[in-house]
């Protein structure tokens, strides 16, 4: 009797444990559940993609962080800034190709891959909330099936500050889900896009082209900051490298890339040689020759295209900044950033060269490399309200020079 009651007793003892063992099991299961659920939300915006390799897997780690953070307003408060969309490894000592674009003009990003073997940051502005979404799926897109954009490209989101960047519904993935290639993807933006000049957004918002520069070359050393509808020769980059990389003594020096434009875009010149052939036949000439000479003049591109052919990138002469000089071209160290009350068009560029100039840069032109800009830039012609920006530019211009008197109070140089 006393063995039957033990034989119970151990039998209830083991049902209990099986029991607690299942209620155990059920809220294990539940908090799984629950983490899991609360994840395919966080997640929701990277559901609009088939799953991914690791390495996409950090992109996905990465525009999480940059959408989740809601993005932080510009010095103006007119802009909201979203960094990092995309990151990459850069090293400090490195030459960045640092460029802008209206979503539209992300058309560019293909070509400049091809030629510019180094890294690539780029920033990103959408002037609606449509073209904010549409900014960040190309983001994740490009990054997912263009191994260079993993690799060697930082992308940034600026957008008129009443908007936030916005993710796509799931349940709307839309034809960027169904695309299997790099070569697709670009196919695609080319049909949904409609490319023009960055400041004739047909908005009413003013295209921030000096904030969307400074963002592009925040945190590099070495930067060369251009037009997005421009091509670096073949090899500037490791040009470039191994030229600085061969002596410190660049500090203080502007090393100006001679900028010109083609006729058509079809055929790029790859080499000094290629492109003073086609410079001689007219079908390339200095950039803003139909639009504002003086801007670029003092290149002094006659003497340029006469220098002696050299396998080595050096500085060839000297050229002494004048009113209205804008130059491309790579410095570092303590480089005065652009001044973002400029918008739009006009006198962005030029102010901040003249800062340059007045703080000490000398400004030597390169021997052999160079960019080229797809079409020839015609006249301008601005619709009113672009019109009445381009002339606050011209007067902001006159204040921006005597406030750098006061900034650079023992500098023998003036604008």
């Amino acid at each position: 009797m006393q063995m039957s009651y033990a034989i119970r007793c151990a039998f209830y003892q083991l049902l209990l444990a099986a029991l607690m063992l299942v209620a155990m099991l059920q809220l294990l299961y539940l908090s799984l559940l629950s983490g899991l659920h609360g994840q395919e939300e966080q997640d929701q915006y990277f559901e609009f993609f088939p799953p991914s390799p690791r390495s996409v897997d950090q992109v996905k780690a990465q525009l999480r962080t940059a959408l989740a953070s809601g993005g932080v307003l510009d010095a103006s408060g007119d802009y909201r800034v979203y960094r990092g969309l995309l990151k990459t490894t850069m090293d400090p000592n490195d030459v960045i190709l640092a460029t802008h674009a209206s979503v539209d003009n992300l058309l560019h990003l293909s070509g400049l891959l091809e030629r510019w073997e180094g890294p690539l940051s780029v920033s990103v502005f959408a002037a609606t909330k449509e073209e904010a979404q549409l900014a960040t799926v190309l983001a994740y897109a490009l990054s997912s099936h263009c191994p260079d954009m993993r690799a060697r490209v930082a992308m940034h989101l600026v957008c008129p500050s009443r908007y936030e960047a916005a993710v796509p519904d799931p349940r709307e993935p839309g034809e960027f889900a169904l695309l299997r290639s790099c070569q697709e993807v670009f196919d695609k933006l080319a049909r949904v896009a409609q490319p023009g000049i960055n400041y004739a957004l047909g908005t009413n918002v003013s295209y921030p082209n000096n904030l969307l520069r400074n963002l592009a070359r925040e945190g590099a050393n070495y930067a060369l900051v251009i037009d997005v509808d421009m091509v670096p020769s073949e090899g500037l980059w490791r040009g470039l490298r191994e030229m600085l990389d061969q002596s410190n003594q660049w500090g203080g020096t502007a090393l100006v890339v001679p900028a010109f434009e083609i006729r058509r875009a079809r055929r790029m010149p790859m080499n000094k040689n290629e492109l003073v052939q086609l410079y001689q036949v007219g079908e390339v000439r200095p950039f803003y020759y139909g639009l504002c000479t003086p801007c670029q003049a003092p290149t002094n591109y006659s003497r340029w295209v006469n220098l002696p052919e050299e396998s080595l990138l050096r500085p060839a002469y000297v050229v002494p900044w004048q009113d209205p000089w804008e130059p491309f071209y790579v410095a570092g160290g303590k480089v005065p950033t652009f001044d973002e009350r400029f918008r739009q068009y006009g006198f962005n560029r030029i102010s901040q060269a003249c800062e340059l100039h007045m703080a000490g840069f000398d400004f030597e032109v390169l021997n052999e490399g160079f960019l080229v800009h797809k079409g020839f830039k015609e006249a301008l012609k601005f619709h009113p309200q672009k019109e009445a920006e381009n002339q606050h530019n011209k007067i902001l211009y006159r204040q921006f020079k005597q406030e750098l008197k006061a900034k650079y109070p023992n500098s023998p140089r003036r604008c």
